[in-house]
């Protein structure tokens, strides 16, 4: 790992340095030692600014920080440069997981390494994982207690055709002129079916 240190009207001092490797060594148990870092102290008007720049594989990851003194800014900037971290990290993985290649609704995984007598070798063979159907075979019954879809007073078939498609109801229940329950559905083709209750 290389530690590239710039001071801005600031000299760099040993504690300083110790304080920044300290804090990469936590780092570097995330990533390993597949990065180099960039620390640029500055000192402006009594404020000390950090700014800690690693440079892993997938993309540059800054931390910044600004204190009273320089030991405190630097402290922060690496608190924050590790929380990044371990966000990139965590994003890194979730992409690994979602990665596997789907093909006619089966999930194909990678066979591990296997021994043989000419040394290590990868081959990728497809395997069924156990998939749960896209649609449920039973589904939940709900229930919503609605006057909207039941007439008060009697009226004809055709009275209660219009008042159903007046509400946009699916099922309409109406009583006609005699008193006899009547029950309007209307089915998913979009036709009205009548249903008559004993």
């Amino acid at each position: 790992m290389n530690v590239e240190y710039t001071g801005r009207q600031f000299k760099v001092t040993l504690a300083i340095r110790k304080e920044v490797e300290t804090g990469l060594t936590k780092i570097r148990k995330i990533l390993g030692d597949q990065f180099d870092t960039k620390v640029i102290l500055t000192v402006e008007k009594r404020r000390h600014k950090a700014e800690i720049t690693i440079n892993p594989p997938h993309g540059p990851i800054v931390g910044l920080a600004e204190s009273a003194d320089m030991k405190s800014a630097v402290s922060q900037a690496v608190e924050h440069l590790e929380k990044q971290v371990a966000k990139s990290k965590a994003r890194q993985r979730t992409r690994k997981r979602n990665s596997h290649d789907k093909r006619n609704g089966e999930i194909l995984a990678e066979e591990p390494a296997v021994e043989s007598k000419r040394g290590p070798s990868k081959t990728a063979v497809p395997l069924v994982v156990h998939r749960y159907p896209d649609v449920a075979k039973t589904t939940e019954v709900h229930l919503v207690a609605s006057s909207d879809a039941v007439a008060l007073r009697p009226m004809t078939l055709e009275e209660a055709i219009k008042e159903a498609h007046f509400r946009d109801r699916d099922v309409f229940v109406f009583r006609d002129r005699k008193g006899t329950l009547m029950i309007l559905h209307r089915t998913r083709d979009g036709r009205m079916e009548l249903i008559e209750a004993p």
